[in-house]
């Protein structure tokens, strides 16, 4: 009788648990694609997170960007004016009239801030490189061409080292403001030189002799010639200081006009000496030798044919032509008929 009570709860579970496993296939068999779905979408979700934000960060990065120098790594926002240049475009015409007259060549800003700052922009890329430098970086390039003393602050002794969008990324952090820069260690004993150089020079510059300077002025007034003689800024090429000085009149440091040598081998233009001769008496004015009206001859004929071949830019407004000194008097006629 117990055995027979056994069997028959052994086969009753055996039959609940088919029952169970014919409902869970009967669910499966109904409904595979929606939990497919509900899977995709849950991975969707987990992946479209991360990548939108890496593609946001980069927008902003490149944004970020537009607004530093290529060069120096410093922010158009601190300049009021806000001006900047391209690095891959064209010269613009104030840069090319100052290359034509150091007779340089140089078409678009890649070659010549390779020549100027040792970088090449050319292999740039637009979401790590900016693709603007600023005004700043631009008067350096200025200054550098036209070889004239200047005390002007550049932010680093080398350009910029750009690098990609990262999580601990500079330009992102630092863009109102600029790439930050290391702190070079000063050597002391180099600054230590710098400071007594230019304390050297310092008291050079003041220590003037006024009676020279009075004299000059004196006899500058005493010519009176500026509306009648050259200035050397209108030369068409920027030739070096001590040639200028030679082709130049000791007096008045215009272009010479109508030269004359003395006996102590000076140039000076010939109305200049006469009316200092007359005025100041009878000497040199750049040595006190003593001279004469009668001991003025006129140079060498090589010299005056150099002079002739110097190429001037015509000061007429809406001219701006190149001539040949020599001819600038009958360029200069022409002017005169037209009017």
């Amino acid at each position: 009788h117990l055995a027979n009570n056994n069997k028959g709860k052994m086969a009753a579970s055996l039959d609940q648990v088919i029952e169970e496993k014919t409902d869970t296939v009967a669910l499966m068999s109904h409904s595979p694609f929606e939990t497919d779905t509900e899977l995709n979408k849950s991975m969707q979700t987990i992946d479209k997170g991360p990548f939108h934000v890496s593609q946001r960060e980069a927008k902003t990065h490149q944004e970020n960007l537009q607004h530093l120098c290529r060069i120096c790594g410093g922010s158009f926002k601190t300049d009021p004016y806000k001006r900047s240049h391209p690095v891959h475009g064209p010269i613009d015409d104030e840069m090319q009239v100052l290359l034509r007259k150091k007779e340089k060549k140089a078409i678009s800003w890649p070659d010549l801030l390779a020549k100027i700052f040792k970088i090449d922009v050319k292999g740039d890329i637009d979401t790590i490189h900016p693709t603007k430098f600023c005004h700043q970086c631009w008067t350096v390039v200025q200054k550098k061409l036209s070889n004239s003393p200047y005390e002007m602050f550049f932010p680093r002794r080398s350009p910029v080292e750009w690098q990609p969008h990262s999580s601990s990324c500079d330009v992102c952090g630092t863009s109102p403001r600029g790439v930050k820069r290391k702190k070079q260690v000063l050597n002391p004993q180099l600054s230590k030189k710098l400071r007594m150089v230019a304390g050297r020079v310092r008291k050079i510059r003041q220590i003037k002799n006024p009676k020279q300077v009075n004299q000059k002025s004196l006899m500058k007034k005493i010519a009176s010639c500026k509306k009648i003689h050259l200035s050397t800024k209108i030369l068409a090429v920027d030739y070096p200081s001590d040639f200028v000085k030679s082709i130049s009149c000791q007096i008045c440091e215009h272009i010479l006009a109508d030269p004359v040598e003395t006996t102590c081998k000076h140039l000076f233009c010939r109305t200049c000496i006469l009316k200092c001769l007359k005025v100041m008496g009878s000497y040199c004015p750049a040595c006190h030798y003593p001279c004469f009206s009668t001991d003025l001859v006129s140079p060498v004929k090589s010299f005056l044919s150099i002079m002739n071949s110097l190429s001037v830019i015509c000061p007429v407004k809406d001219c701006q032509e190149e001539v040949c000194l020599g001819k600038y008097c009958h360029h200069l006629s022409r002017h005169k008929e037209i009017k």
